[in-house]
């Protein structure tokens, strides 16, 4: 009795242990298809975008510039017309006003499609332009307002030729006191450089200007007080070639210098006037104008045109002027006077002749334009 007793427990033993099993076996299928189906229906999280390191990190762009000068169809400088650029990409908004020969200049912009508005005071008018800016650019625009039957238009051009004849115009306005031409002077610090053309065509109008011919004959009467170049004797007749070789001197140093260099070294004949600083600095400025300029990409290098113009008129010289007045040596004295003539006059023209010059461009705030 007693064994069948304990055949019976371990019948019941062995299928309690099966009736387990069975359900532990159940449980890990069932986690094993909840676990599936999960995987399967469950969408994965978002991940957030990456920039790409090169847009992120990528370098900055170098600013460029927009410069420009608003007149009339009669070439008179509009001062006081309101200017706004707005940049296509970030919308910010600058404004400047034209100076009184109506120049204006937007400097440290970052490249972008640009629109420009223009208004003229009392005018009522606006003319939008898109202006594509490069990295390290100087943009020149060239704005001309007209008026027909009380109908305006303005019309907005980025030609770099017509902002260099604009310069020419400019140029021609500057007179000392009203009668010495200051054409060489620019009170514009960003104004677009001059073409080959306009360089050739400012020398011609320099060299014909009637006070270049009251000057030569004040110098030929110095040289013939003296007795300079004494094989041309005296009386009339020498002051005659005294003044006809003074006057070829002039002519001859300015077309080369200003003109003809200028346009083959691409490097802008002008003297551009600091107007801040110390006296030191400015001074240092002025006299190394004559072996420093700026090419017509903006950049300073040895001024290649005024050097080589200043000693090839020395040269030239040579040939009209008496044989006890010639030879290497007179060459270099004559080419060292014309430098340190060059320095002198840049002094003058940034100490000086800005107070004393008419039509000189300004800012909003009567400063020179930067």
């Amino acid at each position: 009795m007693f064994s069948e007793f304990g055949r019976s427990r371990f019948h019941l033993a062995v299928v309690f242990l099966c009736i387990i099993c069975s359900l532990m076996s159940s449980t890990a299928v069932a986690q094993r298809s909840f676990s599936s189906t999960a995987d399967t229906t469950l969408p994965d999280a978002p991940q957030p975008e990456r920039i790409p390191s090169s847009a992120a990190d990528g370098p900055q762009q170098a600013a460029g510039s927009i410069t420009g000068t608003v007149l009339d169809t009669n070439h008179n400088a509009l001062k006081g017309a309101r200017v706004m650029v707005v940049g296509q990409s970030t919308s910010a908004v600058r404004t400047a006003v034209a100076g009184d020969n109506g120049q204006f200049a937007f400097t440290a912009l970052p490249p972008d499609l640009y629109q420009l508005t223009i208004t003229a005071s009392g005018m009522n008018t606006h003319a939008l332009s898109q202006i594509s800016l490069h990295g390290g650019e100087t943009h020149p625009v060239s704005v001309t307002l007209s008026v027909f039957g009380g109908v305006t238009s303005v019309t907005v051009s980025g030609d770099k030729d017509e902002a260099a004849e604009q310069q020419v115009k400019i140029a021609l306005q500057q007179r000392i006191v009203g009668i010495v031409p200051n054409f060489y002077s620019s009170y514009d610090w960003n104004a677009p450089s001059l073409g080959a053309k306009q360089k050739l065509d400012l020398s011609f109008r320099s060299i014909i200007d009637p006070f270049s011919f009251v000057t030569t004959a004040g110098v030929a009467g110095v040289q013939q007080y003296r007795n300079t170049h004494a094989a041309y004797g005296g009386g009339l007749e020498g002051y005659g070639q005294r003044y006809g070789a003074a006057w070829a001197n002039h002519a001859t140093s300015t077309l080369l210098s200003r003109g003809v260099y200028p346009a083959i070294f691409h490097q802008d004949p002008r003297y551009f006037y600091k107007g801040n600083g110390t006296i030191r600095s400015r001074m240092l400025y002025a006299t190394s104008a004559s072996v420093v300029a700026r090419g017509d990409d903006g950049r300073w290098e040895p001024n290649y045109s005024h050097v080589l113009g200043t000693f090839s008129a020395a040269g030239i010289a040579t040939l009209y002027y008496p044989d006890s007045d010639r030879g290497a040596s007179r060459v270099l004295f004559s080419g060292l006077a014309g430098m340190g003539t060059s320095a002198v006059s840049n002094l003058l023209r940034e100490f000086v002749f800005k107070r004393l010059t008419t039509h000189v461009p300004k800012d909003q705030n009567g400063k020179p334009l930067e």
